[in-house]
């Protein structure tokens, strides 16, 4: 008996120290901020469902393996708790087309996106310089090469 309460305690151990140590590569290699703030603060949920960006509240606030998002409203947290793959950004929230482009983590600004095939994409949009203009121009070859240099990054 003491050998199986043994070998129980190892293997919550082990799982505690796998997720402990996912959540901390998933905050090394996402755009946060330096309290772990995602998205700047935007709601994931807002851009699926009222199709633009909206600011998350702290009072709605959800810690997700190691990643603190805000949401508007109840309903879009619990949405997001459901199921959180589907309303994360790509790329860990960075520049969609700078990570195609050149490979690079590069801010975003979170107003600036696209949802295509029911994934959210954030760009970068400052000094009149818009990328998602440029993501349209090539978006299938871009997203491409975005999606290789991605899995590069969090290997």
């Amino acid at each position: 008996m003491k050998l199986q309460h043994l070998c129980l305690v190892i293997c919550i151990f082990f799982t505690s120290y796998a997720v402990g140590q996912g959540a901390a590569e998933r905050k090394k290699h996402f755009n946060l901020s330096e309290s772990g703030l995602a998205i700047q603060g935007y709601d994931p949920v807002a851009y699926f469902m009222q199709k633009r960006a909206v600011k998350g509240k702290k009072e709605f606030a959800l810690v997700h393996q190691g990643i603190t998002y805000y949401f508007s409203v109840a309903e879009h947290k619990e949405l997001f708790q459901k199921n959180p793959s589907v309303y994360e950004p790509e790329y860990g929230g960075w520049c969609a087309y700078a990570m195609g482009a050149k490979g690079e983590k590069v801010d975003i600004d979170p107003e600036t996106f696209k949802i295509v095939n029911n994934k959210l994409y954030l760009f970068y949009n400052r000094f009149f310089n818009n990328t998602l203009k440029d993501w349209n121009k090539d978006e299938a070859a871009l997203k491409q090469k975005a999606d290789l240099s991605w899995k590069k990054i969090i290997q």
